[in-house]
């Protein structure tokens, strides 16, 4: 009687029920319910439910994103959907090429690399066609397929850095998988470039996490995709203004590990490289903090051994701040001097050249405060063994700027130079120094004969000077022999051992 009367009663709606207790309660229903129909309907409404969860949880962005994205089969092209389920397309092509290869099966996984290779191009003709519209779905899940295709870590190094500091005889190693990864590339790079892309809701997604992450990939020994990374670096330091300073000091961490650490990083060049565009733009005066950029990031590059492989973009660099504030050339010598190569001639080529390049551009109030430890150092490279070093330092004398810096100084340079070039006249093995010291005598002589002939006459009483110095010496010792040689036994005296005592009582 109860239970017939339970049956009349009207039973509990299902819309509220979450999806776990819609099921407990289905399995009941379909035990105890005599309504066929019932349970049929309640099935469809899971079925359905189903359906929506596997279409949100398949979508690689939180729900509030996703709002109103309908799902759209990848494989059909942009040329067959209306404008409105492109974006929709673009999203689900993209969750295309997040997913990994098969490497268990050969020839599916072949397939499956062929497929995300075409789905790759097709995205780069539509993003580069002009036509695209990125909402934040579309530029989260960009970032997304980018930060799984791209963002890996890579095997240790084996190869040893050379004793010269270039890697000029060591060939690049190219990744065996550069076919995909340029793809991914070229489609983040025309992403970040897009004109009409929204820099406020991207620098969500392009965030500090993820340019350290770019940052890494400067370590790989691929030089296409370094290029590639450069150029895109680049692209989001324009467009992401806020990201600016970021940048920057992760770029200054990256070298103080360099310089101060290991010594070991494929990508300096390619930093270096961004960061002379970025100095060219600085305005004047330069802020405090671009100075100190120059001062703690770049003059300690001169440091390492490998400074070869990027000193043609540090002197770039470095020209660029003292076209900028020529009061830094003081600070860009002395950092030279410091860390200028006693036994390594091609990095001593390679400072002479860049000290070159600064004297150019100095003024004369600046040289004249570097001027006497600067050409004490040419003129130790003028004496230098290795012909090249020596030929290099004479060479300075055809500038036309430096030979005018050193005509007004002439009164201080002179005698710092004039005796190495007479021991060069001297003692040098090269006979192209010999002659190009010839030169530089003769050079001297023209600008002011009358100090050269004083250097000469102070050289002269400095050498006879040193004569007399020596023969007093050798004079002191010989007495110091002769007054040894008349004792020869105190000379020679050695005191007797004392006898050994026994400690014991026989």
């Amino acid at each position: 009687m109860i239970k017939q009367i339970l049956r009349k009663l009207p039973r509990k709606s299902q819309k509220s029920d979450s999806l776990d207790s819609a099921g407990n309660d289905s399995d009941k229903h379909a035990s105890n319910s005599d309504d066929g129909v019932q349970c049929t309907n309640f099935g469809n409404k899971i079925s359905s439910r189903l359906r929506v969860v596997k279409r949100v949880s398949s979508a690689v962005f939180p729900a509030s994103i996703m709002a109103g994205v309908e799902a759209v089969e990848p494989n059909l092209s942009f040329n067959n959907v209306s404008n409105p389920q492109k974006p929709n397309l673009f999203i689900s092509k993209l969750n295309l090429c997040c997913e990994a290869c098969n490497s268990s099966d050969p020839d599916k996984g072949t397939a499956e690399q062929d497929l995300k290779r075409r789905t790759l191009i097709e995205l780069v003709d539509f993003v580069s066609s002009g036509s695209a519209k990125f909402n934040e779905a579309a530029i989260a899940a960009m970032c997304k397929m980018c930060a799984i295709n791209l963002f890996r870590v890579f095997p240790p190094k084996y190869r040893s850095n050379t004793a010269s500091g270039e890697a000029d005889d060591e060939e690049p190693m190219f990744d065996p998988a550069w076919s995909s990864l340029q793809l991914v590339y070229d489609l983040f790079l025309q992403f970040i470039s897009y004109s009409s892309l929204d820099a406020k809701v991207a620098k969500k997604y392009i965030d500090q996490p993820f340019i350290l992450r770019l940052l890494d990939l400067f370590e790989s020994e691929d030089p296409r995709e370094r290029d590639c990374l450069k150029t895109i670096l680049h692209r989001i330091y324009g467009k992401f203004t806020v990201h600016r300073p970021f940048v920057r000091k992760a770029v200054s961490n990256i070298i103080y590990t360099f310089v101060f650490e290991t010594e070991r990083h494929n990508g300096i060049a390619e930093l270096l490289e961004i960061f002379g565009s970025i100095i060219s733009g600085f305005a004047v005066p330069l802020k405090e903090e671009h100075k100190m950029f120059l001062c703690r990031v770049l003059i300690p590059l001169h440091k390492p051994k490998s400074v070869g492989v990027y000193h043609q973009q540090l002197t770039y660099c470095v020209v660029q701040f003292i076209d900028k504030d020529p009061k830094l050339a003081n600070s860009v010598i002395t950092g030279l001097l410091k860390y200028w190569p006693v036994t390594n001639s091609q990095k001593e080529l390679m400072f002479i050249s860049e000290s070159e390049e600064i004297l150019e551009m100095i003024s004369m109030t600046e040289f004249q405060k570097i001027m006497v430890p600067l050409f004490r150092r040419i003129a130790c490279c003028l004496n230098s063994f290795h012909y090249q070093v020596a030929e290099r330092a004479h060479m300075l004398w055809n500038n036309e700027h430096v030979l005018n810096l050193i005509k007004h100084n002439r009164q201080v340079i002179f005698p710092l130079i004039f005796p190495a070039l007479e021991r060069n006249s001297r003692n040098h093995w090269h006979q192209t120094v010999l002659n190009l010291t010839k030169n530089t005598r003769k050079m001297l002589s023209e600008i002011d004969d009358e100090l050269t002939l004083a250097c000469e006459r102070k050289l002269e009483e400095e050498n006879s000077q040193s004569n007399e110095a020596s023969e007093k010496r050798k004079l002191t010792w010989e007495r110091l022999e002769l007054a040894a040689g008349f004792e020869p036994a105190a000379a020679n005296f050695v005191p007797p051992l004392k006898p050994a005592t026994c400690s014991v009582a026989c």
